[in-house]
């Protein structure tokens, strides 16, 4: 074993909020997001001697994670329907009238994420939440990097739309001057 092996359990444990950041807005499900963490946890650390030291730890945990999440979907299909119980997203913020607001600004932000198809929305939090690089975020989705940049353009602005924010009054205020 070589000690990039052996750090392998002690980076996962610091990165378990990363991973289950990311299950959650895959499956929509904090139970689900949990039990993907946990079997990428399992398939990380019984396969820590196929991690390439210098290659990006949050990458490979990430593909990993993923490429469960699309073999649980397989298997949901060939399974039948389920039992979807939607559940409660709580917060926990001081009292008070700005973390009233900030609550429910982070469930319009959620609910928005989750109508966005999910290739715009892994991208999306790939990128803008867990900070990947372009590249990275293509190797993990297995995709060229320029659809990670048009599907993360589209992302961000249908999230813009669903959220109600439009950047056209800023563009037309920029051309009224240019017209004649």
């Amino acid at each position: 074993m070589t000690n990039d092996t052996l750090n392998v359990p002690e980076r996962l444990v610091a990165f378990l909020p990363n991973l289950r950041r990311f299950a959650i807005s895959l499956c929509h499900s904090r139970e689900l997001a949990d039990d993907l963490v946990q079997s990428t946890c399992e398939r990380a650390i019984a396969a820590a001697d196929t991690f390439v030291a210098g290659t990006r730890f949050d990458a490979w945990l990430f593909r990993i994670l993923r490429n469960l999440w699309i073999d649980h979907l397989r298997r949901a299909r060939t399974a039948g329907p389920q039992e979807d119980l939607e559940e409660a997203r709580e917060v926990s913020t001081p009292s008070g009238e700005a973390a009233s607001e900030a609550r429910m600004t982070l469930l319009e932000v959620t609910e928005a994420l989750q109508k966005l198809p999910e290739e715009q929305r892994e991208v999306l939090v790939l990128v803008c939440v867990e900070e990947l690089s372009y590249r990275d975020t293509a190797e993990v989705l297995s995709i060229p990097i320029g659809t990670v940049m048009s599907r993360l353009a589209r992302a961000r602005k249908n999230l813009a739309e669903l959220m109600g924010i439009s950047g056209e009054e800023k563009r037309s205020s920029n051309m009224k001057g240019d017209v004649a």
